[in-house]
């Protein structure tokens, strides 16, 4: 993988990108500021002399008697500025009047032949600007700013026109130095900002790279693993759902191989007895006159397995979604009658005694009663097996304001406390429980039952004690049907 391409890479290019582009405008803003605010403090300087000029030249340079003292003040506003002074009159004997400090002015005097009637005749028609660039820029050599404006008396009498030029070179040199200065200190920020951004990055990458490195490990099959988690952030937000994930899939993974281990033990079990039965009659072990109860054997195994592998399928399809549930209203009451009745062979060979408490009238309840006969069916028949002769079996229906619970219930020996909270556990019966003997069942029935009833957003809980087991589930109460017809279709 290339370095450009790693996200650490891609983070810090964008840092300094960013970092860059602010720092650019900024400093910009700041020099073309500095810059507006300079220009625009010289201009409105030049424009307050110019005033001061004009009231020197009307009030004193005119008068013969004040010439000399008005010399010497534009003298001293011309070296003040390092600046040059030039009056037009239109009175020919005053004429032109040029005014520049006799030390630094020197530049000054080759611009004492430049042609401005052009700027005269604009300001005598009162269609001038106050301040022009460069007007002697072809004879000074350097930017020049220009405040112009007419020689006016206090009574409104134009008497000609003066030019204040003023040399921009240290005022250019000065925004020079501030946009120098700017740029130093955006290449300062950017070199600064490099190793900010590598650390903000690495802070940011570092957790993610170590997650990509658990997730690796995860597809490996070690879940073992863990991603460290530092702080209260996004990051570590997604690090601890990484961890939650990691100890979901080690469970997952733990219940994956004990289910490969049970169904294996569970199948390989049957076809080796069957195997065994099969070849000993095949080789003559087992006499002909005895084949027909090793024959019956098989089949009991044969039809176990069966059993088993239609359970497994059905858990399957209801883990992946493929069991859709048909929910209407039926009568549970119905229902619990009708799986009673199929059993009547078994309870009556067994002897025992069967009570089916339901309060009077209809119990309408919500769900798919196809998939509510099969957990009635698992209940009922676990009852039965694990009941002695002449035992007792009841089946109680009762309504409260959360739903309807359905309870099965026995009078066996019981399911011992330590083994309870396993009883919905797959192939629980087969590993776990404390099964009398010559009982057969596959250990899926109660797993099927919890899923079914999940499904449906019920609960199904176990009780059991020396005096027998008590399984209860709960449904959601369902609305009466409106006329005979929906009554009889879901009866």
């Amino acid at each position: 993988m290339k370095v450009i391409h790693t996200v650490y890479a891609k983070l810090i290019a964008w840092y300094l990108l960013i970092t860059a582009v602010l720092l650019l405008a900024l400093g910009i803003a700041v020099a073309l500021g500095f810059r507006s605010l300079y220009l625009r403090d010289t201009r409105q300087s030049l424009l307050r002399e110019a005033d001061d000029i004009n009231e020197i030249a009307v009030t004193k340079y005119i008068d013969d008697a004040k010439r000399r003292t008005a010399r010497d003040e534009l003298l001293v506003i011309a070296r003040h500025y390092d600046a040059y002074i030039q009056l037009f009159f239109d009175d020919e004997e005053l004429g032109a009047r040029f005014f520049a400090d006799a030390e630094t002015g020197e530049r000054w005097t080759v611009a004492e032949g430049a042609d401005m009637s052009l700027y005269i005749e604009d300001v005598r028609r009162g269609d001038y600007n106050s301040i022009e660039h460069n007007i002697l820029l072809s004879y000074v050599g350097s930017d020049t700013m220009t405040a112009i404006r007419p020689i006016v008396e206090p009574n409104g009498t134009q008497i000609g026109v003066l030019f204040f030029h003023y040399d921009m070179t240290g005022v250019n040199n000065s925004i020079a130095d501030v946009f120098l200065a700017t740029f130093l200190t955006l290449l300062g920020g950017l070199v600064v900002s490099v190793p900010m951004s590598m650390l903000l990055a690495r802070n940011i990458t570092n957790p993610i790279t170590h997650m990509t490195d658990v997730v690796r490990c995860y597809s490996k099959g070690d879940f073992l693993r863990r991603v460290n988690i530092k702080g209260n952030d996004e990051l570590a937000e997604l690090g601890r759902s990484f961890n939650s994930m990691a100890n979901e899939l080690n469970t997952l993974e733990a219940a994956r191989r004990s289910f490969v281990a049970n169904v294996s033990h569970e199948l390989r079990s049957p076809l080796t007895s069957m195997r065994g039965f099969l070849e000993a009659m095949e080789d003559g072990t087992i006499p002909q006159e005895e084949w027909g109860s090793y024959l019956s054997i098989v089949l009991d195994e044969n039809r176990r397995m069966t059993a088993m592998v239609n359970d497994l399928l059905d858990l399957a399809r209801i883990e992946s979604g493929q069991y859709k549930l048909n929910v209407v209203t039926f009568d549970i009451g119905e229902l619990m009658r009708r799986v009673i009745i199929t059993f009547e062979a078994r309870i009556v060979a067994k002897n025992m005694n069967v009570t089916v408490n339901i309060p009077n009238g209809r119990i309408y309840a919500e769900g798919d009663p196809d998939r509510i006969s099969q957990v009635l069916h698992n209940l009922v028949d676990n009852a039965i097996k694990y009941t002695p002769d002449n035992g007792r079996i009841t089946l109680t229906c009762s309504i409260d304001r959360h739903g309807i619970a359905v309870s099965v219930a026995d009078s066996g020996v019981g399911i011992p406390q330590e083994d309870l909270p396993h009883v919905f556990e797959r192939f629980y019966k087969a590993e776990k429980a404390h099964t009398p003997d010559g009982i057969s069942g596959t250990g899926l029935g109660l797993s099927i039952a919890k899923l079914i009833i999940d499904q449906h957003g019920g609960q199904i809980t176990a009780e059991s004690s020396s005096e027998g087991t008590k399984f209860t589930f709960t449904l959601k109460r369902g609305m009466r049907p409106i006329g005979r017809d929906s009554n009889a279709k879901n009866r």
